[in-house]
Parts: C-alpha cells; structure tokens; sequence
C-alpha cells in the first residue's frame, strides 16, 4: 500500500508578505511545493492530499495544475481548512476568520485520508532524504496502529540569517524514541552555528547546532484523527470564544505522547531545509536549489 502526502497549504505567509505556496524559487520557475511533490513522488506516494482554503483554492489549483506530475495524472486531493469545520457542539466565535492551526489541519483531511500518510509544510523544502524516512516508516506501519514518526533537522540546518525562527527542539530516548518536542521561539543564529533564546525572565539559552528539532515533517496514521478530535475538543473547551488562538500538531502530539496514547519515532536527517520565512530569506534558497540542480539531485533545466 502506497501512502499518502498530506501538504498544509493553508497558512497565510503574514511574515513573509504572501502567499509563498505560490513563489517560484527553483531555476525553471518551480515552487517548493513542487519540489515536495516530485521527491514524494519518488519516494513512492501514490496520492497527494492539499489542505487549503476556500479563498484561495481556484488559483491554488490552477497554479497546481502547472505541476508536470500532476498533468501525467498523479493522484491529488483537496480538504479545505474552513473556520466553520468544529466538533459536534462546536461554532466559531463572533469575528473567527482565521484558521485554528495545524491540528485542525489535519484533522479535515479525515474524509481523504484513509492510509498512512505524511504531513508536510507547504513552503519548507525537506530534500528528498527525507520522504525517502517518512515512505520507508509508512510502509511498514500498520494502518490503525497509534504509532508515528518524525523526521528531525540538525538546528544549524535549519536558521535564517535574517530574523529569529521558531523551533520545537525533540528529546528521544536510547532507542530513538521521542520523549517530548518543547517550542522555543525568538530563535537568533549564534557564530558557533547554533542558536539562542532570550526567556521571559531574561535568561538566555543556547542550543547547539546539532540541536535536532522538528520541521513539521510527521508520519501518521488514520488512527491519529479520533486523537486528534479529542485533544482538539479539548483545546476549544478553553479556548473557544477566542478569535486567534490555535491548536499545533506538534503540541497535539506532545501531548498524546505524555499521555502513553502514542509512539513517536524520531528519525534524523542531516540534510538542509530550506524555507522562506522572512522575504530575504529568498535569494538564498534560489541558490540552494539551483546547486542542487546543477549537482543532479534534480533534473538539469
């Protein structure tokens, strides 16, 4: 059984100044989504599902059209993130438009997903090494088991030389389990190739460049969405009447895994991610996946 991508598409790229799903970064005009589509499509997924929103979805979907494997008929889907998409007993508050975070991402992807399946940013470049884990790990994972992965970067892999990033730094045990992901946000390069933080008290801490840290690149199961209802449930409990607040996959998760309802396996790559968090970050990345390209990881244009 092939699995599926799931790629959220849905954010709003505010740091950024756009919709970055949309920006051609590549040397023949690709976008990383399309990057993402190709190297999960050689890592053997047989479907890719795209979680997007409604006010954007027609020109979503032409752009997408454009993709040279989805033309030759690769599988896609779509799931759209509406504000409106609750648990039974559930409405948006007066003045919700903004989209309720990761977890109910994929969480509305529950009626198109019916296999193990991936779930990736839609602007972070992973590298093909990457969905080679993820395809391997889904593969041989039982359909409804509640046991799950993520691929984790090298911290000093993963900054921006242009403004502080955010990151959940993952603890695993000897056996290469996850223990816990802990956000850490205000994450500013140091010289020795890490990163520090300053906290709310004024104490600095210091990461080390092989620091791993999570990316938003998880191996799940159909399992995972009656988890997900629950904790999200759970979440509009306390926040519901809030206008923007949301709920994130990786706390979700953090949490299943405190709980004992989940095993999370933390598969490492020392390969370099890529992604446009702020503008200037761009050029860069250009010329990341131009070398790419001209090293042949991707075809020469």
């Amino acid at each position: 059984m092939s699995p599926t991508l799931v790629i959220l598409a849905a954010g709003l790229g505010s740091r950024y100044g756009g919709l970055k799903q949309m920006d051609p970064v590549g040397p023949g005009g690709q976008t990383i989504l399309d990057y993402s589509i190709y190297d999960a499509h050689r890592a053997g997924f047989g479907k890719i599902v795209f979680i997007i929103r409604r006010d954007f979805a027609e020109a979503f979907r032409a752009r997408l059209q454009q993709n040279p494997l989805v033309q030759s008929g690769l599988a896609v889907d779509y799931a759209m993130q509406e504000v409106k998409d609750l648990p039974a007993g559930f409405t948006p508050p007066p003045g919700r438009d903004k989209p309720w975070g990761t977890a109910h991402a994929v969480w509305c992807t529950r009626h198109a997903v019916d296999r193990p399946f991936a779930v990736v940013n839609a602007d972070d470049f992973y590298g093909a090494d990457a969905f080679r884990q993820l395809a391997q790990f889904l593969r041989a994972t039982p359909v409804n088991a509640h046991e799950y992965a993520l691929v984790g970067y090298r911290l000093g892999q993963t900054l921006s030389e242009h403004g502080t990033v955010a990151r959940g730094v993952c603890q695993a045990d000897a056996s290469g389990q996850l223990i816990s992901i802990e956000e850490q946000t205000g994450l500013t390069p140091d010289p020795s190739g890490g990163a520090s933080s300053t906290k709310a008290n004024g104490s600095v801490a210091y990461f080390p460049a092989d620091t791993v840290v999570s990316m938003n690149c998880w191996a799940l199961t159909p399992a995972v969405f009656p988890q997900l209802e629950n904790q999200f449930t759970a979440f509009l409990r306390a926040h519901s009447g809030d206008v923007k607040s949301e709920c994130y996959l990786p706390s979700v998760l953090g949490k299943l895994l405190a709980l004992k309802q989940a095993s999370v396996r933390l598969l490492t790559t020392e390969a370099r991610w890529c992604g446009v968090t702020h503008r200037e970050d761009r050029p860069g990345v250009q010329a990341a996946l131009k070398a790419l390209h001209d090293a042949g990881e991707y075809p020469k244009i």
